[in-house]
């Protein structure tokens, strides 16, 4: 037992340790969601917080020391929002022609993830900070965290805040449309790649294929047009 318990000592300061149990959580997780045939409740990123979260616990192990191991995903953010150009430029033509349908509910779906947020933490009397922090929440983590830094809010609370949405986003997505009747793939995954960023674009591949590709637009322009309306709506609202 001792022998276990210095191992672990030792593990638990070596940073591999938590990239490796993130990697780990999370192939868990898929593999769980796989074998039930991938309904909404069994989403991936839901079911690795579900694993990953009590080792943490388990273990005593603070947020600054697991993310000095986990940073390395949190490093590909990066390059993984510069490809968001990639399904743009493989689906321009798309683009080109259903260019009014698209601009108009990315304007809805933006405005109204935004401002509804700031209105509603306004209503109950959030402080401001948290407001802030709460406004980009709809779109893909680097940009939010961005903008929630830019504009005064708490980039690690909108982390929490942009993962909570996109599962919510991504649980409820199917059912959701299957309630309203609305069949057309591709107002479907348009409408979470708005509301529900890159979970919820991962749940929509998937559903459907057609879904995904446009829910993979419609993630990409959310995330340009989020970061040029919230400082705007920030401003007029509070």
């Amino acid at each position: 037992m001792t022998d276990v318990a210095t191992l672990w000592s030792y593990l638990s300061t070596t940073p591999l340790i938590w990239l490796t149990t993130t990697i780990i959580g999370y192939l868990i997780a898929d593999g769980v969601a796989r074998r039930l045939g991938n309904p909404p409740w069994a989403n991936p990123v839901l079911l690795s917080v579900l694993l990953i979260a009590p080792v943490l616990w388990l273990t005593r192990t603070n947020y600054a020391t697991y993310f000095e191991g986990a940073q390395f995903i949190h490093f590909l953010l990066g390059p993984a929002t510069v490809a968001l150009a990639l399904p743009l430029w493989d689906n321009r033509d798309t683009i080109r022609t259903s260019i009014a349908p698209i601009v108009l509910a990315l304007l809805a779906g933006s405005i109204v993830a935004a401002g509804s947020a700031i209105l509603l933490a306004r209503a109950f009397g959030l402080p401001v900070d948290i407001l802030l922090s709460l406004a980009p929440k709809s779109t893909t983590a680097p940009v939010a965290l961005g903008i929630s830094e830019a504009i005064g809010g708490i980039p690690a609370l909108t982390a929490v805040l942009v993962i909570m949405t996109g599962i919510i986003g991504a649980v409820t997505v199917t059912p959701l449309m299957n309630l309203l009747r609305i069949t057309d793939w591709r107002a479907r995954g348009f409408a979470v790649g708005v509301a529900a960023h890159g979970i919820g674009t991962a749940r929509a591949f998937q559903v459907n294929p057609v879904a995904g590709a446009y829910a993979g637009i419609a993630m990409a322009l959310n995330a340009l047009l989020t970061s040029l309306i919230v400082p705007l709506l920030v401003r007029w609202l509070i």
